[in-house]
């Protein structure tokens, strides 16, 4: 009776180690077929050369910059019905070292530029579907516009809305 319930024990232990093993097997398949399936080499070869020929006759961009305006602009717009108190933050996408170093000493200069900017805005503009994008658009043309009378240079390429609350 021992012996039936050891070979019992050994076929058990057997059937086990046998299925660990189709499982690795399985999975080792898998892990060639899935991250196997590149190009054969003479295929990407010709890819690259294409690649950096062309890579060669168009300008590298510099890396983008995040400069956030210390504090969120508060404001009054008027709408038809009563004024509306609006609270945006701001921050500016420049590139490169030298256009973050001016933005970041003109921030006075930009904040005042934006005051204005959005101060003009309407509760009716503001509400339309486009209406903050027109309003990121003016917002950006208009700080270009004084960053070229200080630097000679636009400096920041696009005005990101990061928090925007109207009441």
């Amino acid at each position: 009776m021992a012996d039936d319930m050891n070979a019992s024990s050994k076929k058990k232990r057997l059937m086990i180690i046998v299925g660990v093993v189709l499982l690795l097997i399985g999975g080792g398949v898998g892990a060639w077929w899935y991250l196997g399936n590149d190009p054969a080499p003479e295929a990407a070869a010709p890819a690259q050369t294409s690649t950096a020929s062309s890579a060669s006759t168009t300008p590298v961009a510099e890396p983008a910059y995040y400069v956030i305006l210390p504090q969120p602009f508060i404001f009054n717009v008027t709408g038809d019905r009563r004024d509306r108190l609006v609270q945006v933050k701001v921050q500016l996408m420049v590139r490169g070292d030298r256009n973050e170093a001016t933005a970041k000493q003109h921030i006075p200069l930009i904040e005042s530029t934006l005051l204005q900017t959005f101060g003009a805005a309407t509760v009716e503009q503001l509400r339309a579907p486009g209406g903050r994008a027109q309003l990121r658009t003016i917002a950006l043309t208009a700080v270009q516009d004084a960053l070229v009378k200080v630097s000679g240079r636009p400096v920041v390429e696009r005005v990101l809305f990061t928090g925007f609350v109207m009441q």
